[in-house]
């Protein structure tokens, strides 16, 4: 059965990434509403909502007058008007810790928790009250509420970032786990919560000099191809920050490459976790390789071409042939302690992507030299 769900706010930081969720199912009519909505709407679509998302809110206003109307007083109407409809339509409201505290924001959002704790209690409706943390992800305003958000703009464009409080503990939760977390409460899933708010996890406690470092590190990292770990939860959803605030004439830029009269060479990227990537092109009839290792691994992927990777135990001095065409998609694993080299036996260039289970080390290659014996 089709449910009709009003997300108000929604061209806001948070309701433009729940609106693009809720749009990919097929189980439910969105109703939209955000400040320049024609007068009427709300009232319209309040009175037909099964469910609401009350995301609007104010809190960068010009006039600090503007925190009661825009939070308590447009809770409150939107409150008013489900009562009115009759239909004990479960509520979201997305509040903020700043409500805890005696300050005209926090004051005017702690009101409009009461409004909607009051709506429940008067209708017998659920209210959902979410004192967010800091939010960061994809689709922010720079220069609004989240340092985060503004930190990745500025650096993915070069503009220079400036860390007063390196020391100062950041409590942060991810779009993306916020929106899940809201779409469990519409199909009726549990969500952690204490006695008053639910609250979104992973929550993630992290210095604000330690997040300036980490995306420094990614606006470099186009020129020192170096990823940092992504098994980690909160650097994951970082990165992805980062890479959603890169300007449109940014998406793309151009390797180091190297070249001789084989072909040309160039390194993709390099992690201290995954090792490092590279592709190579080389030129009919050549070979490249003709060494070995002691511990480093490698997997040669042929892309296109014609191949023939030959290996040579270094010990038995037993030969192996190993034919690879680029159609295959076929991927070789080079294991230590044998001598290897590619050969390009086809007519055209051949193109390979190679894989290195740890870093280049020039003081300690872990490379060999040593030609294979052609059977």
């Amino acid at each position: 059965m089709s449910r009709t769900v009003l997300v108000t706010g929604a061209k806001g930081f948070v309701g433009k990434n729940l609106v693009v969720s809720l749009k990919r199912r097929d189980d439910i009519e969105i109703l939209e509403h955000d400040i320049d909505n024609p007068d009427g709407d709300l009232e319209r679509m309040t009175a037909q909502a099964d469910f609401v998302f009350h995301l609007a809110g104010v809190n960068r206003p010009e006039d600090p007058a503007e925190f009661e109307t825009g939070n308590t007083e447009l809770t409150g109407k939107v409150c008013g008007l489900l009562a009115q409809a009759g239909k004990k339509a479960p509520i979201v409201i997305s509040s903020t810790i700043q409500a805890a505290l005696d300050n005209p924001y926090g004051k005017s959002k702690k009101g409009a928790e009461d409004a909607a704790r009051e709506y429940a209690a008067e209708t017998g409706a659920t209210a959902h009250v979410f004192r967010l943390p800091n939010v960061f992800g994809k689709w922010g305003r720079p220069d609004y509420n989240s340092a985060v958000n503004t930190f990745c703009h500025n650096l993915a464009r070069g503009v220079p970032i400036q860390v007063n409080a390196p020391d100062r503990i950041m409590e942060l939760v991810y779009i993306d786990d916020v929106v899940a977390t809201f779409c469990k409460l519409l199909d009726g899933a549990e969500v952690e919560k204490d006695n008053e708010f639910f609250y979104v996890n992973p929550v993630f406690r992290v210095p604000l000099g330690d997040i300036a470092k980490l995306l420094k590190g990614f606006a470099s990292s186009r020129e020192t191809l170096m990823l940092p770990n992504m098994n980690d939860p909160f650097t994951l959803r970082l990165y992805a920050s980062y890479v959603s605030y890169l300007p449109q004439d940014g998406f793309a830029y151009t390797l180091t490459k190297r070249e001789d009269d084989r072909g040309a060479l160039a390194e993709v990227l390099k992690s201290e976790h995954i090792g490092q990537l590279f592709f190579s092109t080389t030129k009919p009839g050549i070979t490249r390789g003709n060494h070995y290792h002691d511990r480093k691994v490698e997997k040669f992927i042929v892309l296109s071409g014609d191949a023939v990777i030959r290996f040579e135990h270094i010990l038995t001095g037993e030969v192996i042939e190993v034919p690879v065409k680029g159609s295959e998609m076929k991927v070789v694993d080079i294991p230590p302690g044998y001598t290897h080299h590619i050969e390009n036996v086809g007519e055209t260039e051949m193109v390979v992507l190679f894989w290195a289970n740890e870093l280049f080390d020039q003081d300690a290659p872990d490379t060999y030299f040593k030609e294979v014996t052609r059977g």
